[in-house]
């Protein structure tokens, strides 16, 4: 039974791949659908055999506090494989459903990073950077949460990732739109931000409703068990989530009408989002009544971090840096304000939060946690980044850009009756002249030829 819900768990986060491939093209222009709609399925195939080859023993065999010293290339059937991973040990479900799971986990936090940058990646980079983050980035941090490793010791509550797997893809993503820079036409002078529209808001409420019901793979699939850590916990947990999640929903709903003056669909979709990452690392440590506080402040960060975000010059175009970053530090931090002392005891980690009487340990464990990861994380995305812009190069041409991903770097299209009915034409015609305007006369001519300019 432990091992029939681990892999209907696991099923539950890869369909969540889907859920991002509508929420990632919907939030963008419908000259890069394809593209980023195909992003999706790389990732997930890159992220499946790095994670499988090195990330899965990085992450979960014993070592030392700071990585995983053995099980690559891992045989669930092999001599010994169990012993091979001893945080994993609590669970009887087989070692072949505990990898399948971690991968989907993986395969989610490389997702985010993605977004983030949405519109103007050349296509290698999803492979060269997945192919590095699956195998050394995120394992580490894994480790260092979930595999044994240093935090694990002094006690972080992080139930399914709030910081393992949201934060670090946001991180990330950060690092990454930061070397990019923002898509032309984005930013008027004094970096006055233009808006974007996505070309497609029912994908988007689409995706979020995937990710949403995928989440009830993402937490209470982290029990690893039916009875873990107590007989049908994974119900609590799942009910702990879906409060939050509505709770982010509402207020997001209310905070955009009142900062925009209308309920900003988008911004419906992001608190949902936001409230479910947040509740990632609470939701087994949490009363029913909390885990609705947690998803309220969620979504008004939500609002207000991706509203900010923007203002600040860094050009984002799903959210990432807000829904993943911000409200998964949140997250993190409320297990060290509100876990409670009968939840903390059924789980077995750390200590009780703040408000119950614990005091400030479990809070600073937290804020260490996250102060680590974030260095970590943040600086050697950084670094890849740097050295594929130096190599193969980062970010698309200028003229590629403006025609869209689709034909610049499949030769498709994602909506090829649509280029059709508006062009005339299945080809368009890419050349650049460096005395124009990038960031507006050469848009408009592109985009007006090939029929991109939809949103």
């Amino acid at each position: 039974m432990d091992t029939l819900w681990v892999v209907v768990a696991a099923v539950l986060v890869l369909f969540m791949q889907a859920g991002f491939a509508f929420l990632e093209t919907g939030l963008s222009r419908g000259k890069n659908a394809g593209h980023l709609a195909t992003k999706n399925l790389v990732i997930l195939g890159v992220s499946s055999l790095v994670f499988w080859a090195i990330g899965f023993g990085i992450s979960f065999s014993d070592g030392n506090p700071i990585v995983g010293m053995h099980g690559f290339f891992v045989n669930p059937f092999g001599p010994d494989a169990d012993k091979l991973f001893p945080s994993l040990s609590y669970s009887d479900a087989t070692m072949a459903s505990k990898i399948l799971f971690q991968t989907a986990f993986c395969a989610v936090s490389l997702a985010i990073v993605w977004g983030g940058m949405a519109e103007r990646v050349r296509f290698p980079v999803y492979i060269i950077f997945g192919t590095v983050f699956s195998g050394l980035i995120y394992p580490v941090v894994g480790h260092w949460i979930w595999g044994n490793g240093w935090l694990s010791r002094l006690g972080m509550q992080d139930f399914a990732g709030s910081t393992v797997v949201h934060l670090q893809g946001a991180l990330s993503a950060l690092a990454g739109t930061l070397l990019l820079g923002p898509r032309l036409g984005k930013y008027r002078e004094r970096k006055v931000p233009l808006p974007i529209p996505g070309h497609n808001i029912p994908f988007v409420i689409l995706g979020t409703m995937i990710l949403w019901l995928g989440w009830f793979g993402f937490n209470p699939g982290s029990t690893l068990g039916v009875n873990i850590p107590a007989p049908g916990y994974f119900a609590y947990v799942a009910m702990t989530t879906n409060l939050a999640a509505a709770a982010g929903v509402l207020a997001a709903t209310f905070m955009s009408w009142a900062l925009l003056k209308a309920p900003d669909m988008s911004m419906m979709a992001n608190g949902a989002l936001a409230a479910l990452v947040a509740i990632t690392a609470s939701c087994a440590f949490v009363t029913p009544l909390l885990s609705v506080v947690i998803g309220a402040i969620a979504g008004v960060i939500a609002v207000i971090g991706v509203l900010w975000v923007d203002r600040k010059g860094i050009d984002d175009p799903v959210g990432a840096v807000s829904v993943h970053g911000m409200a998964g530090i949140w997250g993190t931090l409320s297990t060290g304000l509100f876990a409670a002392p009968d939840r903390v005891r059924i789980v077995g980690v750390g200590q009780p939060g703040l408000f119950y009487g614990g005091g400030w340990h479990q809070l600073g464990v937290q804020f260490l946690g996250i102060m680590a990861v974030s260095v970590y994380v943040f600086s050697v995305s950084l670094l890849v980044f740097y050295l594929i812009r130096k190599g193969t190069g980062l970010r698309v041409t200028a003229a590629q850009e403006a025609i869209g991903l689709d034909f610049a770097e499949h030769k498709m299209w994602g909506y090829p009756d649509a280029v059709r009915a508006s062009a005339g034409a299945t080809q368009p015609i890419l050349k650049e002249d460096p005395q124009k305007d990038a960031a507006s006369t050469e848009t408009e001519a592109y985009t007006e030829r090939a029929g991109g300019g939809q949103g």
